[in-house]
């Protein structure tokens, strides 16, 4: 793939590197490629960060075809950049336009053009402590007409922002609350996907959870509400009387890179993984019986978030006093050392930038 690259008049001002916060600055380039049913993909570019033209007629505006996905570029203390399991981004975005009858962006493509943004970025790569590059490909439906049916012409594009950690709290406890009226995704349906639709439709419960103080919602499953699946921004584990738990991915829950990630650690650190339906009045009873040792969330944005309080109607469990567990550190300690590579990468998981 050839990208041609169009200079900035202006570079923007950095940020202050030390309050970053997430998704708040966007860095000075952009990545861009076009695809349409004549000639498939063509005119890769690097272009700066900055409005795009959209008719009001596009069908991305009217009938929501549009997925994306989320990684990061970490700067090593020696300096180098390095990137986490970027391929696996690249299949689950494939996965995900597949079902929503879009074009699917090679793999290598994929890889290959996120370095190249990356390496054009690489100023905006912080160094300061639990920093990193957050990078968001996109794709959207760029056919200007009325009237469903799979569009005529697409975009990829990869925009990259600088960012501190997702919860201004860091890594002490979440509050969550298990939502029982609504529901998130259901069998055969777009659940396993990285669409936005599936995220506008979460909204509902993440206002009513901060309502009641909570901060995440975690969801049940759309047929049954009876099986715990995932939470809003990602995949959720629980430890129960030493064994872990977490939902299968087997169409209504995102298939996590940090959730397979951490599957591996724990295989390896001697752990049983239990990748089943767990029915949430199971899970409230373990948490009652002092079984529910540990609850932790994972994804790219907050890599782990620990779970302090679990609440399902009027029923509260409080988790390990409230308190971060020790497998879940130890979780955390060990998966940000090799994305920062700060500890060895024994899986060959990160992929210099150079």
């Amino acid at each position: 793939m050839e990208i041609r690259f169009e200079k900035r008049e202006k570079l923007k001002d950095k940020p202050d590197w030390s309050n970053l916060g997430f998704g708040k600055y966007m860095t000075d380039y952009m990545f861009i490629c076009d695809w349409d049913r004549e000639i498939g993909w063509h005119d890769a570019r690097i272009v700066p960060e900055g409005p795009i033209e959209m008719d009001p007629a596009c069908m991305t505006l009217h009938y929501a075809q549009e997925t994306f996905e989320g990684l990061k570029a970490y700067r090593r203390e020696d300096g180098k950049i390095q990137l986490f399991r970027p391929e696996m981004n690249a299949k689950r975005m494939i996965n995900s336009n597949e079902r929503l009858c879009m074009p699917a962006f090679p793999v290598e493509d994929f890889v290959a053009a996120v370095k190249a943004l990356v390496k054009t970025e690489e100023a905006w790569v912080p160094k300061e402590k639990d920093t990193s590059l957050y990078i968001r490909p996109f794709m959207f439906a760029t056919e200007a007409a009325l009237g469903v049916h799979m569009a005529k012409s697409y975009k990829f594009m990869i925009l990259c922002c600088p960012v501190g950690a997702y919860y201004a709290t860091g890594l002490d406890p979440v509050k969550i609350l298990v939502e029982n009226e609504l529901v998130r995704a259901v069998a055969g349906g777009t659940g396993f996907t990285k669409c936005g639709g599936n995220y506008a439709g979460s909204i509902a419960g993440q206002v009513k959870a901060e309502k009641l103080g909570y901060s995440q919602v975690l969801w049940l499953d759309g047929n049954e509400r009876k099986y715990v699946e995932e939470v809003g921004t990602m995949n959720i584990m629980f430890k129960i009387d030493g064994e872990i738990w977490t939902a299968p991915t087997v169409g209504t829950v995102l298939p996590g890179v940090t959730r397979d990630s951490m599957i591996h650690l724990l295989k390896d650190w001697g752990y049983k993984v239990r990748e089943e339906r767990l029915a949430i009045d199971d899970l409230m009873k373990a948490g009652h019986d002092g079984k529910l040792e540990e609850v932790f969330g994972t994804g790219t944005a907050a890599v782990i978030s620990p779970v302090g309080e679990l609440r399902y109607n009027d029923d509260v469990v409080v988790i390990n006093g409230g308190k971060t567990g020790e497998l879940t550190q130890k979780l955390y300690d060990t998966l940000t050392g090799i994305q920062w590579g700060r500890l060895p990468d024994n899986y060959g998981w990160t992929q210099l930038v150079d």
